[in-house]
């Protein structure tokens, strides 16, 4: 099979950038981009320097594909419609409420794209799962599929991403491999084959991996465990350093050297954030609890335990170094997204450490590249349980260094590279979350 038309449901932070690859790989086929959201979709097609993705390349591959054979489209329904194949990249964030609550994926958003596309359809589809779900999700898909459907036929694929964002683009240009999950019948081998023939374009066909649908769907769940699991590690081993007088950086490097280990995720921080890390662990933990495996969940709970306790450590290093008394202190919050080169400030360790940093008394001076006023001020009123209007004076977003000048106490909180550069006063505490300052005496995990 032979694709001509695809369609994306979700233009964020999976959609945006994948859709965008494809369409520079593969200029052959139409890739329209559709979400629910108008005003999204108008940034999308708006400046290229206001993208509502902020990842390093993305404009520049956006401004060779936009209106050639990459479009964005509020109209969902068309282009279900005109598509050989559709992914869903949108939205999983963890249940609030129900079964699961605070631990299971919300499938909310992946069943009313479902329903979207039976309803639309009016040809055979290709359906690919980009979004992280729950190991056998497809399942419950294919069922609402054919319950709002009559003689079309669908093939349910699973495509994860893997995706560090920050370096999107990049991992989208050299993937270190491609999973691509199917159903073993005939007509699932055609449509994870007509999946290959789109990602070897560009990807070496040894490094696309076939597998059943279900090894896939819970490979993305694994993979970002492990990852997180090493950030709780040798953050867990930053505590001891500080108590034993070792330096966390020799530990790591040392640690990193040996082959079978290897280098990466073992730098200390603040803790993880992110859309991904802590909503997949907690979903890994619900699926081992729901099917009795509770030693294996309370393992994997240990991940999300430690991270907490990294935000909770680095707080009150602040509120100790000012006695417990944090009433009128001007505190410089620099970083407000979960990691650098990102806009996303999905479950940063800002957000937490801000909120006890308030709460006990302190003005903040939020300071961040890419992350917006109105990001911040949502995310304190989401994150925090306050309204908009309820925010007060001691919360005060800065736009550049020269506001910081009656600063208390600075906090690093985002590994962004310019935060090296500042001319921090030797005379004002300097809480370091990212291990990014060497030049001097400071406040960081690990020293």
């Amino acid at each position: 099979m032979r694709v001509k038309n695809i369609c994306c449901i979700g233009a964020g932070y999976v959609g945006g950038p994948s859709m965008a690859v494809i369409a520079l790989k593969c200029s052959h086929i139409n890739i329209t981009v559709v979400d629910a959201n108008p005003e999204k979709i108008k940034a999308w097609n708006g400046p290229l320097d206001q993208l509502p993705v902020y990842e390093p390349g993305l404009a520049e591959v956006v401004k060779k594909t936009r209106d050639r054979n990459l479009f964005f489209s509020d109209d969902i329904a068309g282009n279900i419609e005109n598509a050989e194949m559709i992914f869903m990249a949108v939205n999983t964030p963890t249940k609030t409420g129900g079964e699961g609550a605070g631990m299971a994926a919300d499938l909310s958003n992946i069943e009313a794209c479902s329903r979207d596309i039976s309803k639309y359809s009016k040809s055979n589809k290709i359906v690919i799962e980009k979004s992280t779900l729950p190991v056998r999700t497809a399942e419950k898909i294919k069922q609402i599929l054919l319950e709002n459907s009559e003689g079309i036929h669908f093939e349910i694929l699973s495509n994860p991403e893997f995706l560090a964002e920050g370096t999107a683009i990049q991992d989208l240009f050299k993937s270190d491999r491609v999973l691509i999950g199917g159903d073993e019948s005939e007509s699932g081998q055609k449509a994870v084959q007509a999946l290959v023939d789109i990602y070897v374009n560009w990807i070496p066909r040894e490094k696309i991996l076939t597998t059943k649908i279900w090894s896939s769907e819970l490979s993305k769940l694994a993979s970002n465990a492990m990852l997180a699991q090493r950030i709780s590690s040798i953050n867990s081993l930053s505590a001891l350093c500080e108590k034993t007088e070792a330096d966390i950086d020799e530990l790591s490097k040392a640690i990193g050297m040996d082959h079978r280990i290897g280098p990466h995720f073992l730098k200390a921080s603040v803790g993880f954030g992110g859309s991904c890390f802590q909503k997949d662990i907690l979903n890994l933990v619900y699926l081992c609890k729901y099917y009795n495996l509770d030693e294996v969940a309370e393992y994997w709970y240990q991940v999300i335990k430690i991270n907490d306790y990294q935000k909770d450590r680095f707080t009150q290093k602040i509120i100790d170094r000012f006695e417990g008394n944090l009433t009128g202190k001007n505190i410089a919050i620099l970083g407000w997204a979960f990691k650098a080169n990102t806009n996303d400030s999905r479950e940063s360790p800002a957000i937490y450490v801000a909120e006890k940093l308030y709460k006990a008394g302190a003005i903040l001076h939020i300071y961040d590249p890419m992350v917006s006023e109105e990001t911040i001020l949502n995310d304190i009123s989401n994150y925090w349980k306050v309204k908009r209007d309820l925010i007060d004076h001691r919360i005060i977003n800065i736009q550049s260094y020269s506001e910081l000048d009656t600063i208390d106490a600075y906090a690093i909180l985002t590994e962004w590279e310019e935060f090296k550069e500042i001319l921090y006063d030797k005379n004002i505490p300097l809480f370091d979350g990212r291990n990014l300052i060497k030049n001097r005496k400071i406040n960081q995990i690990g020293i």
